[in-house]
Formats: C-alpha cells, sequence, structure tokens
C-alpha cells in the first residue's frame, strides 16, 4: 500500500477512535474471589526493564479471573545486578513469604524476561527450599538452561533468533516472527502461559474492558534504568480529551506526593476515558504522560523519569520553540520491514526509518525533538547519543510548539500486522515541559 494511501487510512481511524471508542461489551470474569486455582504471578523484568514490560499480561491474567492484588512485579535496579543479587533474592524471598501469606496458595507461578531469566534461573537453583515455593516457571525469550531451573515445572517461549535455544526438560515453544520483547507481551505468549499455568486456554486473550463503574489504577514514578523511586515530588491525574490530548479541567482529579519507592494509587478512573499523568517537580520540566484508555484495573504503571540535567533527559536539546516527545511501546517498532513493519507519523511526517529503528536494534523507545533547536527535521540517520542505549533510539525532528499547529502533535501509529492508533497531545515547549506517549503493544 502506497504512504499516502495508508497515512490517510491512518488519520481516518484514527479519528473514528478518538471521536468515540468503540468497544464489544463482553461481561468480565469475577474478580473478588479468592479462588484457589488462582496461584499468586510475579513477573521478573529483563535489563532496562521495569513491570511494564507485563502490564497486558497482567489486564489479560484479570480478564480470565485472576484477582489483580495477587499479580505482581520485583524489579532491581538492572544495570547493577552483578553486585546486588543476594538483596533481590531476599526481596523476592519477603514478597513471596507476604503473598502465599495473604492468599493461603501453596505455590507462587514465576515468569522472568532476558536478564531476569538469569536472575531467576540463579535463584531457582540456589537453594531447595526457594525452588519448593514456586509451582511453575516461564523463562521469556532468556537464558538457556540444562534442565529446567531447580527442577520446577518450566515453559520456555522463544521468539526471533537461534532456533536451537532450549531449556532442556522444559516445554519449549517457538514464536520465529516476534521480537524480544514482543515475546513478553503477545497475545499467543499469553495463550501458552495460562495452559501452563492453569491446564486449560484461557477463555479470552482479549483485555476485557470495564463498561460499567470505574478501573482503579496505582504504579510508580522511578528513575531510569534504576527502578529507584522518584522522591520530592508530586504527581498530578487529569482526564483529557481524545481529540487533542488537552485538559478536560484546570484542576487535577488526584493529587498525590511522590516518595520512597515512587509509588501512587490506587485511584479511580473511567477505564475508556483518556488520562495524564504529569510529574510536577519544583525548579524542573513537568514531565507529562499520555496513555491510551486503560480499558480495566491496572497495577503496572510505570512513569519513567530521570533527574533533572540526568540521564537521557540531559541529552535533549530544548527551547520555547520545540517539543520534545518520548514515543515508547512495549513491542519493538520496525522501521525496515517495509508493509511487515511500522509506521509511526508525528505531524503527517513517517519517522521510522531502516537507519533509526532497525529490526535487528530492538527499539521499543523513540526521543523524538530538534537536535541543536535548529527547526531542521533530519531523519537520515539515528542521533548517535541515543541509538548507543539498549532498547532506545534518538532522531532529529523539529515538532513545533506553537499555536500555529492547533496546540497539539499528532501522533498516529500504523500497527505492524494491522491497525491505527491515534494519540494527539498537546505541543508544549520543551524548554519547561517533556512528554512520553504510550502506545499499546496490543
Amino acid at each position: 500500500m502506497h504512504t499516502s494511501r495508508r497515512r490517510l487510512l491512518c488519520l481516518a481511524a484514527g479519528v473514528a477512535l478518538a471521536a468515540g471508542l468503540s468497544v464489544v461489551a463482553v461481561p468480565p470474569p469475577a474478580e473478588a474471589a479468592d479462588t484457589p486455582s488462582y496461584r499468586p504471578v510475579i513477573f521478573v523484568h529483563g535489563s532496562a526493564g521495569s513491570a511494564a514490560q507485563f502490564q497486558t499480561q497482567a489486564k489479560r491474567l484479570a480478564s480470565n479471573g485472576y484477582p489483580i492484588d495477587i499479580i505482581e512485579a520485583h524489579e532491581y535496579d538492572s544495570p547493577t545486578i552483578a553486585t546486588i543479587l543476594p538483596q533481590v533474592y531476599a526481596g523476592l524471598d519477603a514478597r513471596i513469604s507476604r503473598l502465599l501469606a495473604a492468599t493461603g496458595a501453596d505455590k507462587v507461578d514465576l515468569l522472568a524476561h532476558s536478564l531476569g531469566t538469569f536472575v531467576m534461573q540463579g535463584y531457582l537453583t540456589s537453594s531447595p527450599a526457594r525452588a519448593a515455593r514456586v509451582a511453575h516457571y516461564v523463562n521469556l525469550d532468556g537464558r538457556t538452561a540444562a534442565a529446567p531451573p531447580g527442577g520446577v515445572p518450566t515453559l520456555a517461549i522463544w521468539g526471533e533468533g537461534d532456533p536451537a535455544r532450549a531449556v532442556v526438560g522444559a516445554s519449549n515453544v517457538y514464536f520465529p516472527n516476534q521480537s524480544h520483547t514482543q515475546t513478553v507481551s503477545s497475545h499467543e505468549s499469553f495463550s501458552e502461559i495460562f495452559q501452563f499455568f492453569q491446564g486449560r486456554a484461557p477463555g479470552t486473550t482479549r483485555i476485557v474492558p470495564q463498561l460499567f463503574g470505574t478501573a482503579r489504577v496505582s504504579g510508580r514514578a522511578v528513575l531510569f534504568p534504576s527502578n529507584v523511586g522518584v522522591t520530592d515530588a508530586t504527581l498530578e491525574v487529569y482526564p483529557v480529551s481524545a481529540l487533542t490530548g488537552g485538559r478536560l479541567s484546570t484542576r487535577p482529579t488526584h493529587r498525590v506526593a511522590l516518595s520512597g519507592d515512587g509509588s501512587f494509587g490506587p485511584f479511580p478512573v473511567l477505564a475508556t476515558a483518556r488520562y495524564e499523568l504529569a510529574i510536577v517537580r519544583a525548579g524542573a520540566a513537568t514531565h507529562h504522560f499520555y496513555f491510551q484508555p486503560f480499558l480495566r484495573s491496572d497495577s503496572f504503571v510505570r512513569l519513567a523519569t530521570s533527574q533533572p540535567g540526568e540521564g537521557l533527559g540531559a541529552l535533549v536539546d530544548t527551547s520555547d520553540r520545540h517539543t520534545a516527545l518520548t514515543i515508547q511501546r512495549q513491542k519493538e517498532w520496525w522501521g525496515d520491514q517495509g508493509d511487515a513493519g511500522d509506521n509511526v507519523w508525528i505531524n503527517g511526517r513517517d519517522v521510522l526509518n531502516p537507519a533509526n529503528t532497525p529490526r535487528a536494534k530492538r527499539t521499543i523507545a523513540i526521543f523524538a525533538f530538534d537536535d541543536n533547536s535548529d527547526r531542521v527535521t533530519d531523519l537520515s540517520a539515528p542521533l548517535p547519543e541515543f541509538f548507543s542505549q539498549t532498547f532506545i533510539t534518538g532522531m532529529d525532528v523539529f515538532i513545533p510548539a506553537t499555536p500555529a499547529h492547533l496546540g497539539l502533535v499528532q501522533i498516529a501509529v500504523g500497527q505492524r500486522g494491522g491497525g491505527y492508533d491515534l494519540v494527539n497531545v498537546p505541543n508544549w515547549k520543551s524548554s519547561a515541559h517533556r512528554v512520553t506517549v504510550n502506545i499499546d503493544d496490543f
């Protein structure tokens, strides 16, 4: 399909979505009862990861009857994992003990991705007592093994790459057309995981919306990539227009002081509405996070930011004339696969290409801003200081922060495999604001 035609289809589909979210009214399964067949589930992320990689699967589990409060993530500072393994293991011991005591379950089910499989294989083989408290282990596109770790029944899911990879003695499942993070978030992986945990197929692989009443949202504001909590800040929550991304109220519906591990919520939201969550810090740029509708209760919301003047944020050129964006999805962006890849249009320009988002790069986060603040877009090569980071790319895109562009940035996504998403956000001045846009991976 020609690019111009795809752009027109994208914008038409996006306007239709923005005008009114069309959702099939499927009554969700009951979530309240402590059903003995639902063991607690714990996800362990990989390098530079967080609970966000498992956000979609947690809601799929809840759509199939799992109580949301028994699905957790065990987060850690992945760049320092070699020196903090004893603390990570001890924290996991405490988490498992707490969940078993709270639920009365006999064991827990564990999943790990990438670097997390190194962490979990070490944990399960470190002690028979530890392995004895785990009913099932899922090894997601990570380390191979000569036997199921600790003797725990194991499902190993593998994406693109060497087809000889395996955990010997485990159930090994291969999805050669899925990328590294996609193996965590895909509906195909979910089907295998649910079957492994429950001994039966899931009733649905959809996220069943909570159409009537409100959903409850909670999570953490964290420093990337350490997962250390944001402190000395305030979180503000605003409902926003699906058409413009603009706030529907001048005052936040929720305001929370952030401290400790950066936790917030739970607070009520309308399941099919759109929201902005903003981290406000004295003397620093406000960091705005925009989401597509949560659809149902969600405890895995992660707001990844940096300390003022530090981290990747310090590498972003800023001015009163342009908006700086981060666009992220828990499924890799493919800019070199033609019609089998992805498209991201910013104000009508497709910004993905073989140079800045090759499939092999495994990009899940895009930094787009006016490099050198010269009001010129140059997509001939990625910005090297961002492209050198794992799972990240950067591109020089001039996004005007002026009323001439209607006070908004139009972001349209053509998903590989079909489907379009439109997320419009205000064109905040990068001199005082950062903008992160979260695109659904399903």
